[in-house]
C-alpha cells in the first residue's frame, strides 16, 4: 500500500472502526435466537482463520518465525477468546446489556491508569478530562437500561457478571501485549495467528459449557458472514492498526464511542426509543474522546 494510502487509511481508521466494530451488539442479538454465544464465536473465528489464509495466499504475506508466532496466538486469546467469549456468555447467561455496556466503558479508564507503568505512556490532563467526560457520557447513553434493571435479577447474575469483568481486563491487556509484543510484523499473518489461538480456547470451552446449538438459516448466515468479514476481518484489522500506529489509551477510548452508535443503531434497527438524556450523552461522549484522543 502506498504511503498516500496508508496515511488517508490512518485518518478514516477511528471512525470506520467504532462504526464497523458497534454493529456487533447487533449482530449478537439477531445471531443469539439460532446460536448458543460460544459456539457461534467458535464457528466465526474458523472461518475468519480460513478467509485469512486465502488473503495470505494470494497476497503471499510473510508469516513471522519463533517466538512471534506464539505471541501472536497468546494476543488472540486475550483480544477475542476471552473478551468476547466472555462478554456474549455473560449477556447469553442474564448480564443486562447496559450493565455489559458500563463494564466496557472501564476499560479506557484502566488503559489510561495503566500506560505509564505498562509501555511508558504519557496521559495529559486534557487527556484525563477527556477519558472522565467520556465515561460520563456513556453513563448517560445507558441511564434508560441502567434504570430498568431489577437489583434482583443483578444480585442472581454476580457470576456472569464477574466473567464481564475479566473479559474486559483480558481486552485492556491484549491491547498492551499487542503493542509491547508484536510491534511489527505483516499484520494479515499475526490475524491469521490471532484466531488460531483463539478457536483453540473457544472450541473446547463450547463443547464443555453449551450444546453447541446452530440453526443454519439465511438470518444466522447473514449475521455469520457480516460477523467474519466486517467484525473478525475489518472491525479488528482496523483495530490492530490504530495499536500500532498509536497510543493504545486513545485506541482504548474509541471504545466510549461504541456504545452511542449501538443506541442509535438499535434505534434505526429495533425500534428502540433514543431520548433525550441519550442524545446529549453521546454528544459528551464525542467530546471525550475527542479530547482522549487528541495528539499532543
Amino acid at each position: 500500500m502506498s504511503k498516500p494510502s496508508t496515511s488517508l487509511l490512518l485518518r478514516l481508521a477511528p471512525a470506520l472502526f467504532v462504526a464497523i466494530w458497534s454493529t456487533g451488539w447487533v449482530s449478537a442479538r439477531y445471531g443469539a435466537d439460532y446460536s448458543d454465544p460460544l459456539t457461534f464465536l467458535a464457528v466465526r473465528f474458523a472461518l475468519a482463520v480460513g478467509a485469512m489464509l486465502i488473503i495470505i495466499g494470494i497476497s503471499k504475506a510473510e508469516w513471522p518465525t519463533g517466538r512471534d508466532i506464539l505471541h501472536a496466538m497468546m494476543s488472540g486469546v486475550l483480544l477475542h477468546a476471552l473478551y468476547l467469549g466472555g462478554v456474549w456468555w455473560a449477556i447469553a447467561h442474564g448480564v443486562p446489556t447496559g450493565i455489559s455496556g458500563l463494564v466496557a466503558a472501564i476499560q479506557p479508564i484502566l488503559t489510561a491508569f495503566l500506560a505509564p507503568l505498562i509501555v511508558r505512556e504519557q496521559i495529559g490532563r486534557l487527556q484525563w478530562l477527556g477519558v472522565f467526560l467520556g465515561f460520563c457520557g456513556i453513563a448517560l447513553v445507558l441511564e434508560p437500561k441502567l434504570l430498568a434493571i431489577d437489583p434482583t435479577h443483578l444480585r442472581d447474575t454476580l457470576g456472569p457478571l464477574a466473567i464481564n469483568m475479566m473479559a474486559m481486563v483480558s481486552v485492556t491487556f491484549g491491547t498492551f501485549y499487542q503493542k509491547r509484543f508484536i510491534p511489527k510484523g505483516d499484520l494479515r499473518t499475526v490475524t491469521a495467528l490471532q484466531y488460531a489461538g483463539a478457536l483453540l480456547v473457544v472450541t473446547p470451552l463450547a463443547f464443555l459449557l453449551e450444546p453447541m446449538r446452530m440453526e443454519w438459516n439465511v438470518p444466522l448466515i447473514a449475521v455469520m458472514a457480516w460477523s467474519v468479514l466486517a467484525l473478525s476481518l475489518g472491525a479488528i484489522g482496523l483495530l490492530l492498526l490504530l495499536i500500532r500506529e498509536g497510543a493504545v489509551s486513545r485506541a482504548a477510548a474509541l471504545i466510549y464511542l461504541v456504545p452511542p452508535s449501538v443506541a442509535v443503531e438499535a434505534y434505526l434497527a429495533f425500534g428502540e426509543t433514543l431520548q433525550w438524556i441519550q442524545l446529549a450523552g453521546l454528544g459528551l461522549t464525542v467530546v471525550g474522546v475527542a479530547l482522549a484522543t487528541r495528539r499532543r
